[in-house]
């Protein structure tokens, strides 16, 4: 039996989707729908969507500019962070999706309502992130999810119900894909792209200085973080920079392929990702890179509003407290690369890293040396003094030599009599030890972080 449903608020696009839910929602529940939207960068998807939402039933329709707040507050963070989902997605709708459902909710309860509703469909991830979003938010509101409920099980056919309701929407039949744009990306999804082997049609594509780590100007230009993003978007996306087509591992448990346009974030990722390296010392760029897959699987998962994502955010703050300067980028087909950075609170120190020996104390490298190597010559002494066990040839010649080092008794005619034997033994080791290195690289994952700089694009 449905609950009672006195007035209810729908996270509305303009889209099929939700112009459909409109009518249904009124039918089903009897209730009265007030259409919210979030304009987070969609563009020209916005034109014409308060005459469609009232054509569909809406007895009111709510729409906020929500442009900075989505790139200050939602965009930046992740940015910093160096949040990216298995390694390529840079999750652009996953950000979003928090805001909207944020600010839905809030709707919601400044109209009186006693429930909200979007337009996720059963098998996507979308449902889980604005559902946790209204569970942090305001629990006691119902929740309705028309596609876990009504008889529509295709586009295909919730396209025919639009037709037959006389439903106004923009999509048309022929177009198949589902898409989703705001500032930070434009995602493609369905259609023909459900097939993994299929390459993704060209004309899909249509877009393609920092302090503590925030984007602050462009070419020397200060800008504030909607122009900066909507720039950058143009100068990126007339390079092909930030496409990305992926097969990834959805929250529900199955895999999907998506089609990703992030031109402004990517050259920025790669701007910060840079800085990083320079300003951050290596135990902090590291823990870093190991949170940063933490964090982007929190946004992917929609667990914005978490105490882990807000714990998580507090150390980045720290962690970039001298990522200032400027990185210069170079555009060239579909790349973004870092060619030159500067900070002035850079960790690189010429006078060290170059040949001259200069200023620096060599001598200084050698009880380095015996303090970094003295839990392996500890563990040598150990097998020595236990005696060698038939373990293989690879171990009994590492025994060998490291009897030899420590006592220096053998002597270079004996070494040499033993040479292809030992050969082969170390061949052995050699190849234990590259399938070693081998699966620890498979089990990393890349990290990437978000430094403070000016980043210029030539």
């Amino acid at each position: 039996m449905k609950k009672k449903v006195r007035r209810a608020v729908l996270a509305y696009s303009g889209g099929l989707d939700t112009s459909i839910i409109v009518p249904w929602l009124k039918q089903t529940y009897g209730c009265e729908v007030v259409c919210y939207c979030s304009d987070v960068g969609q563009g020209a998807e916005l034109e014409g969507l308060e005459a469609r939402a009232r054509k569909s039933g809406a007895s009111d329709v709510v729409v906020e500019d929500l442009r900075l707040p989505f790139v200050r507050d939602f965009c930046f963070p992740a940015l910093r962070a160096g949040a990216v989902y298995e390694g390529a997605y840079l999750l652009g709708t996953s950000l979003a999706r928090p805001l909207i459902a944020a600010r839905q909710v809030a709707c919601a309860l400044e109209a009186g309502a006693d429930a909200v509703a979007h337009g996720c469909t059963g098998k996507g991830n979308d449902q889980v992130r604005f559902e946790l979003a209204y569970l942090a938010l305001a629990p006691q509101l119902t929740v309705i999810a028309p596609w876990r409920e009504w008889d529509i099980v295709s586009r295909e056919d919730a396209l025919a119900y639009a037709e037959r309701n006389g439903i106004p929407v923009p999509t048309k039949k022929g177009d198949l894909f589902s898409r989703d744009a705001n500032l930070w990306h434009i995602s493609h999804e369905g259609g023909p792209l459900e097939d993994p082997a299929s390459p993704a049609p060209e004309t899909l594509y249509k877009l393609t200085a920092f302090e503590r780590g925030v984007p602050v100007a462009l070419e020397g230009r200060k800008l504030g973080p909607v122009e900066l993003v909507q720039e950058l978007n143009a100068i990126a996306g007339r390079h092909g920079v930030g496409r990305a087509d992926l097969v990834e591992s959805r929250l529900i448990g199955m895999k999907s392929r998506g089609v990703y346009e992030t031109p402004a974030g990517t050259v920025l990722h790669a701007a910060l990702e840079d800085l990083c390296r320079l300003v951050l010392p290596h135990d902090l760029l590291r823990t870093r890179a190991e949170l940063s897959t933490r964090m982007a699987d929190l946004i992917y998962n929609g667990q914005w509003f978490s105490p882990l994502r807000l714990a998580l955010q507090a150390f980045v703050e720290a962690a970039l407290e001298h990522a200032d300067g400027d990185v210069t980028v170079e555009l060239f087909r579909g790349q973004a690369r870092a060619v030159a950075r500067t900070s002035p609170k850079t960790l690189h120190r010429p006078d060290l890293a170059s040949f001259d020996m200069t200023g620096y104390d060599a001598g200084h490298a050698e009880g380095f040396i015996r303090l970094f190597g003295l839990p392996l010559a500890t563990a040598a002494r150990r097998e020595a003094e236990n005696g060698a066990k038939k373990d293989g040839p690879a171990k009994n010649a590492t025994r060998r030599s490291s009897k030899a080092a420590l006592r220096g008794e053998e002597r270079s005619d004996a070494l040499e009599a033993r040479g292809g034997r030992r050969r082969s033994a170390l061949r052995g080791a050699r190849r234990s030890q590259d399938g070693g290195a081998e699966r620890a690289a498979r089990s990393s994952s890349p990290l990437k972080a978000a430094p403070g700089v000016k980043t210029h694009v030539r």
